[in-house]
């Protein structure tokens, strides 16, 4: 993707995580994760968590979005809260594709307006998340984003 591209997808990833942005509104509706793109958000993770390697392990975290035993087990009650029969296991951390199921998951979940900023800062430090501490992870991402 060449970097005027990929300057555009990132300022309409910002627009569109805003919830006053008219983007994000559309006709009085709030933008969902369904129909929201957080391809290039992970593509940006997976990036700055593993170099892209589905493989990589860093202690408890593994797979290329270097996804805990825990959020695996908050997908999970998510799933059974929606009355859902699908489950996740803890090998499906080194899927990729099954990796960012999860995060869809997580992100419908828990940031369901489709704020880019949150999304990226609770994948470093947790759905109560600091900024502070999450300060240099956010900048990582963004500026992976932004290649």
């Amino acid at each position: 993707m060449n970097k005027f591209l990929k300057s555009a997808v990132v300022a309409l990833l910002m627009m569109t995580s805003n919830p006053h942005s008219a983007l994000a509104a559309g006709n009085g509706s709030r933008a969902t994760t369904r129909n929201f793109d957080w391809n290039p958000v992970m593509e940006a993770i997976i990036e700055v968590e593993s170099n892209g390697n589905h493989r990589a392990k860093n202690g408890n975290q593994v797979g290329a979005m270097q996804i805990t035993p825990i959020l695996v087990e908050d997908c999970n009650e998510i799933l059974k809260q929606r009355k859902s029969k699908k489950r996740y296991k803890l090998s499906d951390r080194f899927n990729v594709e099954k990796s960012k199921e999860m995060f869809l998951l997580i992100q419908s979940w828990y940031n369901p307006k489709n704020n880019v900023e949150k999304a990226i800062r609770s994948w470093n430090g947790g759905v109560n998340y600091n900024v502070r501490s999450t300060q240099r992870y956010y900048e990582k991402v963004m500026r992976a984003l932004k290649k």
